[in-house]
């Protein structure tokens, strides 16, 4: 499935979605009496005033048309403009002066000057996206991918305002951004809602700038959650049939109530009423974040993680997807401190079911550094309920899973590598002074998927023994450019694979 974002391009917009069939809807109409027609000497008839609407015992579909009108002012559409200096190519000369032998016959004024000689000066390119206001004094939220690298940003309100916005700080795992718009009075904005209550079936409203057309309303279901689209760490996306265009990137996803649900982020490319928004809960735990240092810092546990799968799930007596199993935990961390213990399964955080390892990382990652935890885990057949105390998850040093972090190569062929233990080598069935990596996760759509994956042990890369994250990117740097060959431990057995980078 390959999947794009809805970002700074343009697209189409789809027919509002309603719960009746056109056929549907005639069959439920009962037979109406002619009506009364008004003598307009017009060459059509209008309705006479005083004649029925609808059949009696007829109620029309509900309008969305009041609810919108609420909603668009506190969105903006989003106008973006990178600027780049660009070294011009070297003179290729004026074909027309080579051919005469005379110089240009069109003089000074030579409309083709410019298709012959090199660019000089700065590149602009220009891009659209979508947002919306969250305060009255200006904050706005949008996708990070919107305005990234953006040197110029403005917004657009629906009553043809426009303004320049600043870059207040942005998260590129999440793809959230926070802008600032200086303006002389308060700013519409839209509230935001809960999408841990919505569920697959309820009716929501996407606004925003699809083909530059500007406060683009359409409207559809949640049609799935948590879904998994391979954009990054912390995919936990609502699945939506309402029309998501490039240009939509950005812009606010409704519910109902007029509440947002989620930002509207990516398509799957060539797709037809599947869209991806970001879930507006994993938006509040950044956005202060944001506006007060720019940037996210995560939260750490300190353990490593495996799936619980049916073979594991019923050597240790549990039910299969009941939890997360902890394979590892890391001296010093705050889940040593805390009592977590290897062999444990996390069933919940703050009393968030987890059913699997990237869940159990999104809402690690999603509590502040420092802030308390209550991680309830089962073990021996019994269920613990342990308060952990959450440290800082260290760009670059920690691994996703909260291990140490390798070298430029894990992120590479995307991997999450940690140095083999003597505990985890007990929990892995590993010989006694065993040495080697521990997959500990595999990035979706990256080098590695569908060939590594967690609990294999990387034993050599490149035909060069590894037992340190330092070994892993000596020898990876030393081998062939497009393939990576790597001995495996999987279980009792090892086995050769390749790794094309």
């Amino acid at each position: 499935m390959k999947l794009v974002h809805v970002a700074p391009a343009l697209t189409s917009s789809r027919r509002l979605v309603s719960s009746l069939s056109a056929a549907a809807l005639l069959a439920a109409v009962p037979a109406m009496p002619a009506p009364s027609l008004a003598a307009s000497g017009q060459p059509w008839q209008e309705r006479a005033p005083s004649a029925p609407l609808l059949p009696r015992g007829y109620s029309p579909l509900p309008s969305l048309a009041g609810l919108v009108k609420e909603l668009n002012p506190a969105v903006v559409n989003i106008y973006t403009t990178q600027i780049t200096k660009q070294a011009a190519r070297p003179e290729l000369g004026d074909p027309f002066s080579d051919f005469f032998g005379r110089g240009s016959p069109f003089g000074r004024d030579n409309p083709f000057e410019r298709f012959f000689s090199g660019p000089r000066g700065e590149l602009r390119q220009s891009a659209l996206g979508s947002g919306f206001f969250i305060s009255p004094d200006g904050y706005l939220l949008t996708n990070h991918h919107v305005v990234a690298k953006a040197s110029e940003i403005k917004v657009k309100l629906a009553d043809e305002r426009t303004f320049e916005a600043k870059l207040v700080g942005s998260d590129e795992k999440t793809d959230i951004a926070l802008l600032k718009v200086e303006a002389p009075e308060t700013l519409p904005f839209a509230y935001l809602g809960d999408s841990d209550k919505l569920e697959v079936g309820d009716w929501v409203i996407a606004i925003g700038n699809p083909f530059g057309l500007g406060h683009t309303v359409t409207a559809g279901i949640i049609s799935g959650k948590d879904r998994q689209i391979g954009q990054g760490p912390y995919d936990d996306f609502l699945q939506t049939d309402a029309s998501i265009n490039p240009g939509n990137s950005g812009g606010p996803l409704f519910d109902s109530a007029g509440d947002v649900v989620g930002i509207n982020t990516a398509i799957v490319a060539g797709g037809s009423g599947v869209g991806f928004a970001v879930p507006v809960n994993l938006v509040k735990s950044l956005v202060t974040q944001l506006r007060d240092s720019g940037k996210v810092t995560r939260g750490w546990l300190g353990v490593g993680i495996q799936e619980l799968t049916e073979e594991l799930a019923k050597g240790i007596g549990v039910e299969p997807r009941s939890g997360v199993l902890v394979g590892q935990v890391f001296p010093g961390s705050p889940a040593e401190k805390a009592g977590v213990e290897a062999g444990d399964v996390v069933v919940s955080i703050d009393g968030k079911p987890v059913r699997d390892t990237r869940k159990l990382t999104t809402l690690v990652a999603g509590i502040g550094p420092g802030s308390e935890a209550r991680v309830e885990v089962l073990r021996n057949g019994s269920r613990k309920s342990l308060k952990v105390k959450l440290a800082e998850r260290e760009s670059g040093e920690q691994s996703a899973l909260g291990g140490p972090k390798g070298r430029a190569g894990e992120a590479e062929l995307g991997l999450s590598l940690t140095p083999v233990t003597p505990e985890s080598a007990r929990q892995l069935g590993l010989g006694q002074g065993a040495k080697g990596l521990v997959v500990e996760q595999v990035a979706p759509s990256s080098p590695a998927a569908g060939v590594l994956r967690p609990g294999d042990v990387i034993l050599e890369v490149n035909r060069k023994r590894v037992a340190s994250l330092s070994d892993f990117s000596r020898a990876l740097s030393a081998g062939e450019a497009e393939r990576v060959l790597l001995r495996v431990q999987r279980g009792q057995v090892q086995v050769f694979v390749v790794v094309r980078r």
